[in-house]
């Protein structure tokens, strides 16, 4: 599906190319089918003109202020836009009050556009949301990030969120080449643009036509009219290409998931991919190398309690050389802990203990484990009857050591993997002799 379709005859000077490709109309936008295709939601709201107030979220480049512009122009609302990253309460207020103004004495409706309204604080959400549930303005909300995450829950109530997907490479491969068909400024400069070329672009642009287009803009700028496109060319226009990773958004919490996820499933190659992704979307190494400590004793523990080792050596040895040449520890340690035989039975272990210490308050210590410092307290029983392993064979001593109302409770279910398949058997034949002791 591609973005544009037809395409306006507006060709001003200076405008950009991604500016002037973009359509004016519904019929004229493309993409995004399980929205605007016949039936769906926003073309019904659109058609019968009862457009409501929603947020717009999606990657870059995918139409969101397209999609705002073609559903004022066709509802004959006024359109007023604010960015969130400079507008303040101030403007807001003034916005407001005008289009109370155009309702009230016009009977003329305002849809408010604001992009990435995920920079507007609670404060100027708050303030937003009367005249939205008044209905003083209908709001259309621009995000790149996560709205759940970003925009206050009475703000979401009163709005309808609708996902916009990233476009495919053929997608925006059909773009390109609408705009060489179609833009009267490329045409005049007669440059022949290879196939391969425009699928190497769109390929570049990960989903956002209005990277596409920049990019074949630029490339085309450096070109001399009459000639054709070369590969060196489009590397040079691609040399600022960045991918999409927000360190403080949505994408964030998704990367460092298939991360840590694809070390637990035991993917070595799928984990190194993640973490170049990190490391060249410019991730922060030291968060990386925390979340490897992390993951070292939840995912691994004692199956391979040289994981812990690693990935601490890893911390130490980025901390010693820096970067670059710090990411091939990452690498390393990263490759190893993927590799590594996995428990979870320190977490778990944690969890179960952690729940009778907070459910069952502070049980007292069994008398036997108390140190008798004064005689008084030896006289009050405190150390009575303990027994001192290194006395004993073996350096074992079988007795009570949790609060008695714990005393049967076996927290530590090692897992059969790895070395920690050791320390189960050893947890079993325990366990088989205390049930033996109390039949006994």
């Amino acid at each position: 599906m591609e973005l544009f379709r037809h395409q306006s005859k507006r060709n001003k000077r200076g405008e950009p190319l991604a500016m002037r490709m973009r359509p004016k109309t519904l019929e004229a936008f493309f993409g995004q089918s399980h929205l605007v295709a016949a039936g769906k939601m926003l073309h019904r709201a659109i058609e019968s003109d009862r457009v409501p107030s929603m947020i717009l979220w999606g990657p870059p480049g995918v139409g969101k202020t397209t999609l705002a512009q073609i559903v004022a122009e066709k509802t004959g609302a006024r359109f007023v836009t604010m960015s969130a990253v400079g507008a303040g309460v101030k403007e807001l207020r003034e916005n407001i009050a005008i289009a109370s103004e155009q309702r009230d004495l016009y009977g003329k409706q305002t849809i408010l556009f604001i992009d990435e309204i995920h920079r507007f604080n609670k404060a100027q959400q708050d303030a937003l949301l009367p005249h939205v549930e008044g209905g003083t303005v209908t709001l259309i909300g621009a995000t790149t990030e996560n709205p759940s995450f970003e925009v206050i829950a009475a703000l979401l109530s009163r709005s309808r969120v609708l996902r916009l997907e990233s476009l495919s490479a053929e997608d925006l491969q059909g773009i390109l080449e609408r705009a060489l068909e179609e833009d009267t400024q490329l045409k005049s400069r007669a440059i022949e643009v290879p196939q391969d070329l425009l699928k190497l672009i769109a390929e570049a642009a990960h989903g956002d036509a209005r990277r596409s287009l920049t990019t074949l803009e630029v490339a085309l700028s450096l070109m001399a009219d009459g000639e054709t496109l070369d590969r060196e060319t489009v590397a040079q226009a691609l040399q600022q290409k960045t991918l999409l990773y927000d360190k403080s958004g949505e994408e964030h919490y998704n990367v460092i998931s298939a991360f840590i996820k694809s070390m637990r499933g035991s993917d070595a190659d799928a984990a190194v991919y993640w973490l170049v992704r990190m490391l060249e979307s410019g991730e922060d190494p030291l968060f990386l190398l925390r979340r490897l400590v992390i993951f070292a004793s939840e995912d691994i523990g004692n199956a391979d309690p040289r994981a812990l080792q690693v990935a601490t050596s890893a911390l130490e040895a980025f901390r010693l050389v820096g970067l670059p040449e710090g990411t091939l520890a990452l690498t390393q340690a990263t490759l190893y802990l993927a590799s590594a035989p996995k428990s979870n039975a320190v977490l778990t272990t944690y969890g179960k203990v952690r729940k009778d210490v907070r459910d069952r308050g502070p049980l007292p210590v069994p008398m036997h484990l108390r140190n008798a410092p004064t005689k008084l307290m030896k006289a009050s029983g405190y150390g009575k009857g303990y027994r001192y392993p290194h006395d004993l064979s073996g350096s074992q001593a079988e007795q009570q050591y949790l609060p008695d109302e714990l005393k049967d409770c076996r927290y530590y279910q090692p897992k059969p993997h790895g070395e920690e398949a050791e320390l189960l058997e050893k947890h079993q034949a325990k366990t088989m002799k205390d049930k033996e002791a109390v039949r006994d």
